[in-house]
């Protein structure tokens, strides 16, 4: 699976974070994970909670989203040292 970069301002949905194969055109995914794990790490506290923008409109800041893996990338460095 090939990774979408993240916009470096703004907010990204759900789909554009997990990908949509399905859609016309497809939405590459830039994590690779599934919903249910994403909404699991947003329910456990370890990945940023999303803004709500509107009565069905969901997103997530992508300063916070690049924050957290940036986070991420840490713990591996340092798990790997």
């Amino acid at each position: 699976m090939q990774l979408h970069p993240m916009p470096s301002t703004g907010f990204v949905r759900q789909a554009q974070l997990i990908g949509d194969p399905k859609a016309e055109p497809p939405i590459p995914a830039i994590l690779p994970i599934g919903a249910s794990t994403l909404w699991r790490w947003v329910n456990a506290g370890t990945f940023p909670k999303p803004i709500k923008l509107s009565a069905r409109i969901t997103a997530w800041r992508c300063e916070d989203v690049r924050c957290w893996a940036e986070q991420q990338r840490a713990v591996g460095d340092k798990a790997a040292a």
